[in-house]
């Protein structure tokens, strides 16, 4: 099996239900074992700033899927659960991002392993950080490229329960 992490965010509608739903959702496909999700934060907006904050998180998984077919896989839970692309870095029901694949490295036009972005985004590496610190990715320990960027923007949420229960419900 292949260890693979995969970026969740949400800002449209119920945010934290829309992760539990795609967690359940990668969590339900056959070739896909879900190792590990990290807790969920509430971050500000990144490349477009005028929109409501995303829900984030990472889950750690182990497939026999290719890194071609994972991807695949996230492209299509975002598309059944209602996604739709029309604003680059805008607003979004669900987006799911493959981070890294083993210690593949993959540079196609609609495939690029690790993300492009990985080491630049605290939305991303927080909550990476909390399921997988010592990984190394390209030579850097996740640990040490979070220790690296500001987080000042990123706000604990914890898990769809625990939102629940801070909203009284």
């Amino acid at each position: 099996m292949g260890e693979a992490a995969i970026a969740l965010g949400s800002n449209v509608g119920d945010a934290v239900d829309n992760l539990d739903r795609a967690i359940a959702a990668i969590a339900a496909t056959p070739d896909i074992r879900v190792d590990a999700v990290s807790p969920f934060y509430r971050t500000a907006p990144w490349g477009v700033t005028d929109q409501d904050w995303f829900v984030n998180a990472c889950v750690a998984v182990d497939t026999v899927l290719s890194p071609r077919g994972l991807l695949q896989r996230c492209l299509e839970i975002e598309t059944e659960m209602g996604r739709i692309r029309d604003r680059r870095w805008g607003p979004r029901l669900i987006d799911l991002d493959l981070l890294y694949f083993g210690d593949l490295v993959i540079d196609e036009p609609d495939l690029k392993v690790p993300h492009l972005r990985l080491f630049e985004r605290a939305f991303v590496l927080v909550p990476l950080a909390d399921i997988r610190p010592d990984r190394t990715i390209q030579g850097r320990r996740i640990a040490d490229a979070l220790a690296e960027i500001d987080r000042s923007d990123i706000v604990p949420v914890g898990t769809a329960a625990m939102a629940l229960a801070e909203a009284g419900e």
